[in-house]
């Protein structure tokens, strides 16, 4: 039997579709947001300001500092995703990525 896991990503502000994930750090904490394009480019003019006027510190964690969407199709609207399993009694998280489970029932019902 195959498996096709997708991973949907909402944009962390507006929840509209994000089509990456961006990682930053601030005081000591690291953070990651999913961002669509338009905010993606706000954060970066934000912080090109101060980025530029900083230091560079070596020995990152070694992964990629923004990752693309995986499903090569852009998978269900995540919208709808959230709605019918709201409407089918389904946990799901109110932002974010989707759970792969709730995605598979969602593809399967449809």
């Amino acid at each position: 039997m195959a498996r096709k896991t997708v991973v949907l990503l909402e944009d962390d502000i507006d929840g509209s579709e994000a089509n990456e994930t961006i990682s930053f750090a601030l005081d000591g904490s690291e953070y990651e947001i999913d961002l669509n394009e338009g905010h993606a480019r706000e954060l970066r003019e934000a912080l090109a300001r101060f980025a530029s006027a900083g230091r560079k510190v070596a020995g990152g964690r070694g992964r990629p500092a923004v990752r693309a969407k995986s499903s090569s199709n852009g998978g269900p609207d995540a919208k709808a995703v959230r709605t019918w399993a709201a409407e089918n009694g389904i946990p799901v998280n109110t932002r974010g990525r989707i759970q792969a489970e709730v995605v598979e029932k969602y593809e399967a019902a449809h």
